[in-house]
């Protein structure tokens, strides 16, 4: 798309907002539901997508991307209301008589940038949150992922008018050029590289942002976990979308007294999930393009690997593979990996975790496995991290009733339910004085009994 193009949608839908139409809440809960009927009406053609840019399977389909959507706008259907209300606080007694709210209100045309791992939910997700808040939205979705942007395009053109929901499909030009138009908000899905940049162009106009980032997400298993429930719920969460997950364990630090106990566990459970040979498995996915396939072969060291290790150029596949004796200087440690690549590390005492730890960048994600309610409650509180689970991975993003996102190098501000609607939103701090009197004690002269009244009601 041409830039004059571009430029002509962001005031297109500028335009739109500036007429208020998305104000009312009854506008959005029409939006939403027509987005829903859409999506439920192309389900099948959603999920063929996803096999042909992912080779996910239809149900891993459903249950990592449609079925969240879903179950997203389902969830703001219920609440939106109750979400757009003014909300009533107290007034301080020099402001008597009046009465204080906050208002949400949308910030208004919005850009939402999404990922090719997930591209159906990370670019579905916020859209939702944005109009459930009142937002106009351009959409730009990953060009690794053409198929799903395809149909993401096809949805959305029979859902909305452009002025009010736009696609803009394609890739390093069309990102560059949109992001030097001026937006009231941006919401970007991706690296940290690419984050710096979105952030870069944001800071020219002094937008809001947030950034959905990734990293290395650590993995700990302790001595107390329950070893075999342990190795069940790690390979699923790792080598689900063939690792190419934001919030997969990256790495394993277990304790040096459990190691080949999980070890020998994880590699029955890559076979009981898989089957002896994951890459004839018609439900094992593929990763996304060349380019990541061989960055990925690059970081598997075949002396130190334990289990898979095979790869396939053809159908850019790789097995679960798993790896032992890992340091930290190995080139698997130098990068988020992404991918079906899990290195194991060890551990004798807490500290190594916590001297370890506290000083790599802050994860989108953390997971223990332990037993030890002291030593989960030291863990979770002492280090920083987006967010994570206790005994299980991944499965902390699957829900509306709590906010996902990242700290630091992981990303700022979160979404999902009543935290994306808030994010975007902008809370306008109102007080709404009577006018049926008037205490003249702000005002001067000022006296001593005033001071004195002041000092009673401001302390």
């Amino acid at each position: 798309m041409k830039s004059s193009e571009i430029e002509s949608a962001v005031n297109l839908q500028r335009d739109f907002f500036n007429t208020g139409i998305t104000l009312p809440v009854s506008y959005r809960i029409k939006a939403l539901k027509e987005l829903q009927d859409n999506i439920r009406k192309n389900q099948k053609e959603i999920a063929e997508a996803l096999k042909k840019d992912l080779g996910k399977s239809e149900i891993e389909a459903f249950m990592c991307e449609i079925g969240l959507v879903l179950s997203e706008i389902t969830f703001m259907l219920k609440h939106v209301r109750s979400y757009a209300k003014d909300k009533r606080v107290k007034s301080p007694l020099t402001n008597f008589p009046s009465s204080s709210f906050v208002k949400s209100s949308p910030y208004g045309v919005t850009l939402i940038m999404s990922p090719w791992n997930y591209p159906f939910l990370l670019s579905m997700d916020p859209l939702v949150d944005a109009l459930s808040a009142g937002n106009t939205v351009i959409l730009k979705p990953s060009a690794y992922s053409p198929a799903t942007s395809c149909i993401i395009e096809k949805i959305i053109k029979e859902s909305f008018d452009p002025q009010y929901v736009n696609v803009i499909t394609g890739g390093r030009a069309e990102n560059a050029c949109l992001l030097e138009q001026k937006f009231d908000y941006i919401f970007f899905t991706g690296s940290q590289a690419v984050g710096k940049e979105v952030l870069r162009h944001a800071a020219q106009y002094l937008t809001p942002a947030t950034l959905e980032l990734g990293g290395k997400s650590p993995c700990i298993v302790d001595a107390s976990a329950k070893i075999e429930l342990t190795a069940k719920r790690l390979v699923w969460g790792k080598f689900l979308n063939c690792g190419q997950t934001c919030v997969a364990p990256d790495y394993l630090l277990c304790h040096s007294s459990v190691k080949e106990k999980l070890i020998a566990c994880i590699k029955k459970e890559i076979k009981n999930q898989f089957g002896e040979e994951a890459l004839k498995n018609p439900d094992y996915g593929k990763i996304i393009n060349q380019k990541h396939f061989e960055r990925l072969c690059s970081l598997i060291n075949e002396d130190k690997i334990v289990y898979g290790g095979k790869r396939d150029s053809s159908s850019l596949q790789i097995e679960p593979t798993l790896l032992d004796n890992v340091s930290w200087e190995d080139s698997v440690m130098g990068e988020e990996i992404f991918g079906p690549i899990l290195p194991v590390l060890t551990f004798d005492k807490d500290e190594e975790i916590f001297n370890l730890l506290q000083n790599k960048q802050k994860p989108l994600a953390f997971y223990l496995f332990s037993q030890n309610k002291k030593q989960i409650k030291e863990f979770t509180s002492r280090f920083s991290f987006g967010g994570g689970c206790i005994n299980d991975c991944v499965i902390h993003l699957a829900t509306s009733s709590m906010g996902f996102g990242g700290v630091g190098e992981s990303g700022m501000g979160a979404y999902h339910g009543k935290v994306g609607f808030d994010t975007f939103s902008h809370k306008k701090s109102m007080v709404n004085r009577k006018t049926f009197m008037d205490l003249p004690l702000r005002n001067q002269p000022f006296t001593g009994l005033k001071y004195k009244l002041l000092k009673i009601f401001l302390r």
